[in-house]
């Protein structure tokens, strides 16, 4: 299957168990439908720029299994083509289909959006290809990451920051929607993304061994817009 606008491969990638060195995009492990976190800075995309972006995702897949080329126009809002980090997350009938993502910004948002929606379609290794039957039915959630920034462990806030904690080559992300979705404080969602990271779940106390970073982000989906204002797909 060619790659999406013709750009040269994928320089970056993680996943919600661990985030690789610089390879290929890989998969990653949601919880349930993501929801916008409360105490999340005010919106940065409008509902238009939200609509163009899910529409780039779901013509990606489209054009992925038919085997044709996304046209690679940048759309005119620059923010669309800032470097950016995120995750798409793909549902079929309200349960996870795929789910890649960057947490690295390596290319404009418009093509990462691109890149990760062909990729949580057709190579996330946890579900077989997305068949040409199940793309009109698709829903597609949104993550756009901030970037990462350190942070110490007792200024985490549940609900607004996702984790990424890493110890020489281990490294685990969690999006900011987990630790709700499970109930956990501040203790336990560093615990887990320890866990994330094939660590101890204590190791987030050894500092500086173990490094806390820190990132936002701001999550929508198909489900934003009713009937009357859907997204297009085609």
């Amino acid at each position: 299957m060619s790659r999406l606008f013709e750009t040269k491969p994928l320089e970056s990638s993680c996943s919600e168990a661990k985030v690789s060195e610089p390879t290929s995009v890989k998969p990653a492990d949601p919880v349930n439908t993501p929801a916008p976190a409360p105490g999340n800075p005010s919106r940065e995309f409008s509902p238009e720029q939200r609509r163009i972006l899910l529409g780039i995702a779901h013509r990606a897949i489209d054009c992925a299994v038919h085997g044709r080329t996304v046209a690679g126009a940048a759309p005119a809002s620059p923010l669309l083509s800032e470097l950016r980090g995120v995750f798409t997350t793909l549902y079929l009938d309200g349960q996870l289909r795929g789910c890649v993502g960057y947490a690295i910004p390596v290319m404009p948002l418009y093509r990462a959006v691109a890149e990760t929606a062909r990729a949580a379609a057709f190579e996330d290794s946890r579900f077989v290809p997305v068949t040409p039957e199940e793309v009109p039915r698709l829903e597609v959630s949104l993550s756009v990451l901030s970037r990462l920034f350190p942070i110490r462990a007792a200024e985490v806030e549940v609900g607004r920051h996702g984790l990424l904690v890493s110890q020489g080559a281990r490294r685990g992300l969690l999006l900011p929607q987990v630790p709700l979705e499970h109930g956990w404080d501040r203790q336990t969602f560093l615990e887990q993304t320890c866990r994330k990271a094939g660590l101890p779940p204590t190791a987030w106390h050894n500092a500086p061994e173990t490094a806390i970073a820190a990132f936002t982000a701001e999550v929508f989906g198909d489900g934003d817009f009713g009937e009357s204002d859907t997204v297009s797909r085609s």
